[in-house]
């Protein structure tokens, strides 16, 4: 049984089969993706990727449902779920997962059911996305206190 969206029905916005976005996207509410996204989707709200959909960047949002393909990173507090259609290249850091059959999932995957504890791991996951992109890794103390 593929996580539910429960309190939300309407959809707000969404990317049809055949479309092309190249940047980042930023939507408030509920999202279906059917085309192709090459960056980053940020949304309060739930996203939908379709079968023919591929994604490359990051997603966060509240709940993702992935059926199509992510190159990229999920973070998402309230559920993920990777349909047996589903491929995600990138890490995962949600509450709830659930995984089909027959689903390729490659990266490290954090689900923790703990407010607490999920803070620490998207905490973690910041700071090092932080210093993998060189803003904490070019700094270098000078001098003395």
């Amino acid at each position: 049984m593929a996580f539910q969206f429960p309190d939300e029905v309407a959809i707000n916005t969404l990317v049809g089969p055949g479309s092309f976005i190249h940047g980042d996207l930023k939507v408030n509410g509920f999202i279906r993706i059917d085309g192709d996204l090459d960056g980053n989707l940020e949304t309060p709200g739930n996203v939908i990727v379709g079968e023919g959909a591929r994604i490359r960047g990051t997603l966060r949002a509240r709940a993702v449902s992935v059926g199509g393909v992510i190159q990229g990173d999920i973070l998402a507090p309230e559920g993920v779920t990777i349909l047996s259609s589903g491929m995600v290249l990138g890490a995962v850091l949600t509450k709830r997962l659930h995984v089909e059959d027959d689903v390729i999932l490659h990266g490290p995957c954090v689900a923790v059911n703990d407010q607490e504890r999920y803070e620490k791991a998207l905490s973690d996951y910041n700071n090092r996305r932080a210093y993998a992109s060189g803003t904490l890794a070019s700094f270098r103390p000078t001098g003395t206190l």
